[in-house]
């Protein structure tokens, strides 16, 4: 049966993280209050850096970009798990589950970019603080933000591209609660052989190409405070990088994590269990990171709520 066709594949099935019926109330409260929380949470990021003047500068420019990726990110997975909880229906369709994966790769891998611009940013203002202004102006700000959406958006659709040329099953089942690019080729009925290493290379440029450059920036970071003279000015360095470096250990961490159970254990079940952690609750604790450990941030969401 040809997958090019959605009338001839009608819907695949996606097994969620638990078939118990007792179970369905606690995840759809869970994943509905982890859900407002994320996107309340972004929102007031993003309605904060707009609001305040002072932070109209390049480091929270790319922070409200991350907040907006992070609601968009949780945006493509959990609504349509909420209506399959709530439903007690497993259905989604062909077209709904190119959809998913076309957008959930657009979003992490931009997730993956706007962490390394960032990474970068640091290191211009920690070790090329003379030249941070000059360098770090608003065009180029935008250039990269754009740069990243481009990226991501090409190889995004070369896996669809190379997914319609598959061959599905009637009923195919996805053991996951959202069309997994990975759990969706191993379901297909024909040779994936080409979008097999198309995913490994797209893995290497949206993942760990970004991680590369997110050490090889803290590298330089800490080579430069370890430099100073002042502890004092170690202390006021460091303090610019520690919100970055606390979502880029979470969000990271976390995938790895999912990474090395899916290895490990090659149960698909606690995989999809374990992917909750980047998908859902790294979105949702991001702007908490940001909040709690930026005064600027705090300062700026204590304007806006009074």
């Amino acid at each position: 049966m040809e997958a090019g066709n959605s009338t001839e594949v009608p819907q695949f099935l996606l097994l969620g993280l638990s078939e118990d019926p007792e179970l369905q109330p606690v995840l759809f409260g869970l994943f509905l209050s982890m859900y407002l929380v994320t996107v309340l949470g972004n929102l007031l990021i993003i309605l904060a850096v707009g609001s305040d003047p002072h932070l109209h500068s390049p480091m929270y420019f790319f922070l409200s970009h991350l907040s907006f990726v992070d609601i968009c990110f949780t945006s493509t997975t959990v609504p349509k798990t909420l209506v399959n909880i709530q439903t007690q229906s497993k259905d989604i369709s062909y077209v709904g589950c190119l959809t998913q994966v076309y957008f959930f790769v657009v979003f992490a891998g931009l997730d993956n970019f706007l962490l390394t611009v960032m990474a970068y940013d640091r290191y211009m203002a920690v070790c090329q603080p003379l030249h941070y202004s000059a360098i770090m102006n608003p065009r180029l700000c935008r250039l990269l933000v754009l740069a990243c959406w481009f990226t991501v958006s090409w190889v995004s659709l070369l896996h669809i591209l190379l997914m319609v040329r598959l061959t599905f099953c009637a009923g195919t089942e996805i053991p996951h609660f959202f069309c997994e690019l990975g759990q969706v080729l191993t379901a297909a009925c024909s040779d994936a052989l080409i979008n097999d290493i198309v995913l490994y290379v797209a893995t290497a440029l949206l993942g760990v190409f970004p991680l590369t450059g997110v050490l090889f920036s803290y590298y330089q970071i800490v080579s430069s405070i370890a430099r100073m003279a002042s502890t004092e000015g170690r202390c006021k360095a460091f303090s610019t990088c520690g919100s970055h470096l606390s979502v880029v250990s979470l969000f990271y961490g976390t995938s790895l994590g999912v990474y090395l159970s899916a290895a490990v254990t090659h149960s698909p079940q606690r995989s999809s269990t374990a992917s909750v952690m980047y998908t859902v609750v790294t979105p949702m604790l991001n702007p908490f990171i940001y909040s709690l450990r930026n005064r600027d941030v705090k300062g700026a969401l204590g304007r806006l709520l009074s």
